[in-house]
């Protein structure tokens, strides 16, 4: 035998080969992007029961324990209106993990079909591999962006994703740049060919979609179950003005102005686009022990004092307190459990002409009155709670079914008028 006859017989489909190391890598980074994924869906799910739950934060999900306090960049990021589509129709909304899993698992698919039947040399079978692999890539690139510049969080396993999309789109790439176009089937074949190819990626993402939404339990019946105000007036003017929706239905917010779960509902909110549906007014109800006696510990350092800060500016310049004290918790809330004193000169630093208001009687009669408010109407300690037309919002729907049930529950008073 010649050499040349050798070196044909090697490249024969017959001889064997070493994988290569591209595709390899290629199918780690999609096993990897499975297993980020994964583990997300699987958080969101949980909370289908509509109980708290703690989620998987970290590089190594499964190893380390769960995150329960709410504060990792993982819950605020599952908690924001990104995390899922479709949230004014099913309770929850399809969380984009599912979808992303579904994209993870075809690119691995796809992967172990041109490993084991060794078509990683067919030039147009590894530029469909890179087409495919380019949709989680650029999906990462706008979430990555959501997620640390909207939201100023950082979540592992989004940043897990996100570097298994990476992974799979370079090695996918150089997969492409290094076929030689053998063999190649003709271009009627090879067109069939990825037709089917993007048929059965669609049936990969549709399928479980269809599958999650067709198992979703029935969540319409929470909706205007979960209690009244028995005395919704406002005798003592302790309500302030959140916006200026004359229309809109009458819609009571109790709330802490350092308190974390609130601000994460006035973006879940703001984004849904139904708080202009609304006419709304806040009562202050601080978890702070400072002021308010039905607080064992203080949960929110300051937040007397900025609820003070907010009754002081009135209807007029309310809201500006409250996005001032929004945009600075943490600030506040650090500075304040080190010195009690610190919440005052932050809100005097940002609103001089408050000065005055801060700690006189007055306002903290007002804001007695308005622990009293809460007190009359029987409103548990925590917040936020949300009351439309006097009829609550649960509890379990002010976070991920906020859209499914706050529109329902418009629409149910709507309907009842």
């Amino acid at each position: 035998m010649t050499e040349e006859d050798f070196l044909i017989d090697a490249a024969s489909p017959e001889a064997p080969m070493r994988p290569n190391v591209f595709l390899i890598l290629f199918l780690v980074a999609a096993a990897a992007g499975v297993f980020f994924t994964g583990f997300s869906t699987y958080d969101f799910v949980q909370h289908l029961d509509r109980q708290v739950h703690g989620i998987h934060c970290s590089f190594i999900p499964g190893i380390t324990g769960t995150d329960a306090s709410g504060s990792s960049g993982c819950h605020v990021t599952m908690m924001s209106p990104y995390s899922s589509v479709l949230r004014a129709t099913i309770w929850g909304g399809l969380p984009i993990s599912l979808p992303g899993l579904a994209v993870f698992a075809y690119l691995l698919f796809r992967g172990l079909d041109l490993l084991l039947n060794r078509r990683e040399q067919e030039t147009g079978t590894t530029g469909f591999l890179l087409a495919a692999a380019t949709l989680p890539l650029l999906t990462s690139v706008v979430m990555g962006y959501i997620s640390l510049v909207e939201l100023g969080a950082a979540c592992k396993l989004c940043i897990g994703t996100y570097s298994s999309s990476l992974g799979v789109f370079v090695s996918a790439l150089i997969l492409w740049r290094q076929a030689s176009g053998h063999p190649e089937a003709e271009l009627g074949q090879e067109l069939s060919g990825h037709i089917a190819s993007v048929a059965m990626g669609i049936a990969f993402v549709a399928l479980p979609a269809v599958a999650y939404v067709g198992i979703m339990p029935d969540y319409s019946k929470y909706v205007g179950s979960c209690g009244d105000l028995p005395k919704p007036e406002d005798t003592n003017g302790v309500m302030i003005a959140l916006d200026q929706n004359p229309s809109g239905a009458p819609t009571v917010e109790v709330f802490d102005p350092l308190c974390p779960a609130c601000k994460g509902f006035e973006k879940r909110l703001d984004a849904s686009g139904l708080a202009d549906k609304l006419n709304r007014k806040a009562v202050l109800f601080p978890l702070d022990n400072s002021c308010n006696w039905m607080v064992g510990t203080t949960l929110h350092a300051g937040a007397c004092t900025v609820s003070e800060a907010i009754l002081c500016a009135g209807d007029a310049k309310g809201q500006v307190v409250i996005d001032w004290a929004f945009e600075h918790q943490d600030e506040i809330r650090a500075a304040a459990e080190k010195d009690p004193k610190a919440a005052e000169t932050m809100v005097v630093g940002a609103f001089p002409e408050l000065k005055s208001c801060l700690g006189s009687s007055k306002v903290k009669q007002k804001l007695n009155q308005s622990l009293r408010w809460a007190v009359a109407n029987q409103i548990p300690v925590l917040t936020p709670q949300v009351y439309v037309r006097n009829q609550k919002l649960c509890d379990e729907d002010t976070d991920l079914g906020m859209d499914y049930a706050l529109s329902r529950l418009i629409s149910k008073q709507e309907g009842s008028k």
